[in-house]
């Protein structure tokens, strides 16, 4: 496998396990509010990837620079996004939400181009656009079932946070492994969310039981196995390819939607649609040749 052929699976692999711990947050939120859910995912990805730092040894040395952009990351990207996508999946559902927030690869390009210097070619172009067409039309799909335009604000916000995180992580890679980046950025992200729900007065937050907890931590183990792939695919890949690959996972939510979640996410001609256009959008990416 080329090196391009394996950023494209590490990413669309991650899309993949994205969706499913979509599926797991949306059945965990049933019993337990957003933000036990989002303190319990941190707590679980917190423990594997320190886990993983011990056992596996990364040559070179980190600087203070790269972990003080991968903890940068932790605090837009896992522990504001990661709310926000909570808690529109809570009030949205699980397919609205995940694609909405596709467009994070339109921030993430964008930002690219400004700060990175990355030539995003006329398929990538493309076929970002065509995903984010895609979106609009998944999005607006969900109007008939009584959402709210403020509602959809909140996987807006967290698509923005992710977009932007995807920088801090491709600049922070240059000088850290990207197991060691991705502790320090979900540590993070757990440090500040805790901070926050003991200050608001919702300790209560931090307790589970039952069904939810075994949704909550399958979800934890999936969001944080789905991250970390993306981590590993931006140290050999550019941003503008990897961030609108992974973000194909509405496609899969909408086929796990269907078998998993009937009677809690409705679906539509729109939300078919929507999706056929993403399907476009990753072919425009991943089959055309650069030009």
């Amino acid at each position: 496998m080329t090196l391009t052929g394996l950023v494209y699976v590490l990413a669309l692999s991650s899309a993949l396990i994205s969706a499913g711990a979509t599926i797991f947050i949306r059945q965990g939120l049933r019993w337990y509010g957003p933000y036990t859910g989002v303190w319990i995912n941190l707590v679980v990805g917190t423990a594997l990837v320190w886990a993983a730092v011990f056992l596996v040894q990364e040559p070179g040395q980190p600087s203070a620079r790269g972990l003080a952009l991968f903890a940068a990351a932790g605090l837009i990207g896992t522990f504001a996004g990661r709310v926000l996508r909570f808690v529109g999946i809570e009030q949205v559902g699980a397919a609205i939400t995940a694609a909405l927030m596709n467009l994070s690869p339109l921030v993430a390009s964008g930002l690219a181009i400004l700060l990175l210097g990355e030539r995003v070619t006329l398929p990538i172009l493309a076929g970002t656009v065509v995903i984010v067409v895609g979106t609009t039309l998944l999005s607006s799909g969900g109007r008939r079932f009584g959402v709210r335009r403020r509602q959809l604000a909140l996987p807006l916000l967290s698509a923005v946070c992710f977009g932007a995180v995807a920088i801090l992580r491709k600049l922070g890679l240059a000088d850290t492994g990207p197991v060691l980046g991705f502790a320090v950025n979900v540590t993070a992200a757990l440090v500040a969310f805790t901070a926050f729900l003991l200050a608001s007065g919702q300790r209560g937050a931090m307790t589970c039981r039952g069904r939810s907890l075994a949704w909550f931590v399958a979800a934890g183990v999936a969001e944080n196995l789905s991250v970390f792939l993306i981590v590993v695919a931006l140290g050999l890949g550019t941003v503008s390819v990897v961030t609108p690959l992974s973000s194909v996972a509405p496609i899969f939510v909408l086929f796990l939607s269907f078998l998993f979640l009937r009677g809690l996410d409705a679906l539509n001609s729109r939300v078919v649609l929507g999706t056929v256009l993403i399907v476009l959008g990753v072919y425009l990416i991943t089959g055309l040749p650069a030009r």
